[in-house]
């Protein structure tokens, strides 16, 4: 009971039925060595707090990106709920150190396989949800994965800021805007290319290496110009 209590300072969550979590540590593996536990793993949980996950991030970046179409949010939601994310964060609160394995599986580094750790975070949310409901469920994801949702328009590849402003100009004013090359410089092997975009009488510029790249971000440069609310907080 005192090793719980240390987890749940750490998890910033205190369970009403301790029970939940002891079987959100219990892996697999553990039941192989230790007869009593035969049939008792964190799989069910793992897989109620796998789509308790989805949920919760789905619905943050739904009311977040309020002009992202359906692709651009799946995107980044597949990439702020990744295992080498969950992982990170199992390895930050230290959850690891209270998850009961085989002995053959803590010496083949199960402790900190990715897989197993990323499992476990979700598992240990599975147990909150059925704690305590979706509030409790939420408030914990996002007092962690938020950091990460936060980067995201850092990749131009999960949030395509040319989507965001073609079908903001379509609504706006029945024209799509247009991009034009005015100018590459450098040589091939640091070429750069100058993108200018255009939208009625709106107008923005941008440089860089590929000419993929100077449109997203001149793209960017113009929905922020037009106050497009792509990143509208909750």
């Amino acid at each position: 009971m005192k090793n719980l209590l240390d987890l749940e300072h750490r998890l910033n969550y205190y369970f009403n039925n301790r029970t939940l979590l002891k079987t959100a540590l219990i892996h697999k593996s553990f039941g192989n060595e230790n007869r009593k536990y035969k049939n008792v793993s964190n799989e069910r949980l793992e897989l109620l707090g796998d789509a308790v996950l989805d949920l919760v991030v789905a619905e943050y970046l739904y009311k977040k990106y309020q002009n992202a179409s359906e692709g651009m949010i799946a995107k980044m939601k597949s990439m702020v709920v990744s295992e080498p994310i969950l992982a990170k964060i199992t390895r930050k609160i230290g959850t690891s150190d209270f998850l009961m394995l085989s002995r053959g599986e803590e010496l083949s580094g199960g402790r900190d396989r990715e897989s197993i750790l990323a499992d476990l975070f979700e598992a240990v949310l599975g147990a909150i949800y059925m704690d305590s409901g979706i509030d409790e469920a939420r408030t914990f994801v996002l007092n962690y994965i938020k950091e990460y949702i936060e980067h995201v328009e850092e990749n131009e590849e999960i949030l395509d800021f040319k989507s965001i402003l073609q079908e903001y100009i379509q609504k706006k004013f029945k024209i799509v805007p247009t991009y034009e090359m005015i100018s590459t410089k450098g040589p091939d092997h640091l070429r750069e290319f100058e993108i200018e975009v255009t939208a009625k009488t709106f107008k923005e510029r941008a440089v860089a290496r590929n000419k993929k790249k100077a449109e997203q971000l001149a793209a960017k440069k113009l929905c922020e110009r037009l106050g497009v609310k792509y990143n509208e907080t909750l």
